[in-house]
């Protein structure tokens, strides 16, 4: 087994295990044997030495390792096909790490590492966790979407072959995407109670994870379902941008950031404790982007937009989506048969759905819908026909978050019509993307001929349905969604 060069004089510490689930135990103990050391190795059991364990195995080798080179205090990852204490023999580490539930126990690792003269370390035992436990746990609930809505599929005359072949189809499709890129980080903290100088909560970071957000997961989204995906957005110079590339270009998406020197990526951190958020700073300008810039996002967009079905507006309201690039793009690409929709997320009274006029669809939340027409009184099929009104849009889907959703649709020559879809998760783990999944999905359907917005109205809903059945905003997975639909 060979392993990268290292530095002789560089202290090297090596842990093994299976790894199926990283949990925080997990996470202290790496971070407890880096401070030994100067370079960390983590052995993964491959799948047959690890079938000789009495647990039986979910998660495959590669994915075991993938999950623990995402650790940035691990310098190197190995999976182990032979023996553990074979793999310290060859490695020669200066410290062995085990936990502390294995310090009582028969360790086969001691004998070897005292031949060369290492040590076996056993880490504090800050938290223990069982990786078994919570796979087990995790397999119990696999979640699933709630029933499809039969008497809405009844009354607009769909089947469920017809979604499956709707949703099949998206992989016909070139699409762009346009808007703010955000980047959301999680630092999970340890509380260590009050400082004695003055009144403020101390905490030590023990982990962080990056996650894509605002239009870079919508676009991500949809690369997940097939679609041939080009995004358009804004970045700073700066560390953030070279992730969300890298994240993207993993996703499978076509990224085109534009270099805006004047200001930073969007990065928003969340510092959190005990499952709940202490407070977040947010690196960000919400000024617009100049008008030099907005030229060439114009440029960029028409280079594709030729050979293009669909154009999402994902608005933040953060900068990368003035008026004047709005209207530059509708008036310069459209055309009869490309399909425009757009999604305007209000924080506070800031956004303003309304202004994205002559659109395909709009799917705003009733509070956007009523900050846009500063109507606070009228019902909800009222306020629909006011925002249509208004904006000059065919279809418009109301999202109502956990009462599900409201659609206005206007067919040529009709007067328009409403209907509901109930919310099809009664029983959501995280809400988070679960409008970002319904704009993608109901966006594409829309954009396939001889799809009629209710069927894309309920699409959306599913995927929003599929979405809030995982933790994290993640790219939807297809295979699961369609094999759903069919169960």
């Amino acid at each position: 087994m060979k392993t990268k060069e290292k530095n002789a004089s560089k202290k090297t510490v090596f842990i093994s295990g299976k790894f199926e689930v990283l949990h925080p135990g997990h996470l202290r103990l790496f971070r407890f044997a880096r401070e030994l050391g100067d370079y960390l190795v983590v052995g993964v059991l491959s799948d047959k030495l690890a079938e000789n364990q009495t647990q039986q195995l979910i998660v495959p080798e590669d994915l075991r390792v993938e999950g623990v080179q995402s650790n940035s205090d691990i310098d190197e990852v190995i999976c182990i096909k032979d023996s553990v204490s074979e793999c310290i023999k060859d490695l020669k580490p200066d410290y062995v790490v085990k936990g502390k539930e294995h310090e009582s126990l028969f360790n086969e690792e001691l004998e070897v590492v005292e031949e060369y003269g290492g040590s076996l370390v056993f880490s504090s035992g800050e938290v223990v966790f069982s990786s078994l436990n919570l796979i087990k746990n995790l397999s119990e609930i696999r979640p699933k979407i709630a029933t499809l809505p039969l008497d809405y599929l009844d009354r607009h005359e769909i089947e469920k072959k017809d979604l499956i072949e709707t949703i099949q189809k998206f992989s016909e499709l070139n699409i762009c995407i346009i808007g703010d890129l955000i980047i959301d980080e999680y630092i999970s903290c340890d509380p260590l109670g009050m400082s004695q100088e003055e009144p403020s909560i101390v905490v030590r970071p023990i982990d962080s994870e990056r996650f894509i957000g605002g239009a870079g997961i919508v676009s991500a989204h949809a690369a997940s379902l097939g679609a041939n995906v080009y995004y358009f957005g804004v970045s700073g110079n700066d560390e953030a941008r070279g992730y969300a590339l890298g994240k993207l270009e993993e996703y499978g998406v076509n990224s085109h950031l534009i270099l805006d020197e004047s200001r930073p990526t969007t990065l928003k951190l969340r510092y959190r404790a005990q499952e709940k958020t202490l407070f977040r700073v947010s690196h960000l300008h919400q000024d617009s982007i100049g008008q030099n810039l907005q030229e060439k996002m114009v440029r960029e967009v028409q280079k594709v937009a030729s050979n293009s079905s669909l154009i999402v507006f994902s608005d933040f309201n953060y900068g990368c989506l003035p008026q004047a690039l709005v209207d530059a793009i509708k008036n310069k690409i459209k055309r009869d048969d490309l399909v425009m929709t757009a999604d305007s997320q209000s924080s506070s009274q800031t956004g303003d759905i309304s202004r994205f006029s002559g659109m395909n669809l709009i799917m705003p939340t009733e509070r956007e819908a009523r900050i846009a027409l500063r109507n606070q009184e009228d019902g909800l099929v009222v306020l629909l026909e006011k925002l249509r009104r208004k904006s000059d849009i065919d279809n418009i889907i109301l999202k109502l978050g956990p009462d599900g959703a409201l659609l206005s649709v206007k067919e040529k020559g009709l007067s328009p019509q409403i209907d509901r879809i109930p919310a099809l998760n009664s029983s959501p783990r995280d809400i988070m993307g679960a409008g970002d999944s319904m704009l993608i999905g109901a966006s594409l359907a829309l954009a396939l001929p001889q799809t009629s917005p209710w069927e894309a109205g309920c699409i959306g809903s599913i995927l929003a349905a599929h979405q809030v059945s995982q933790i994290g905003n993640i790219p939807l997975n297809l295979d699961r969604i369609l094999q759903e639909i069919k169960d």
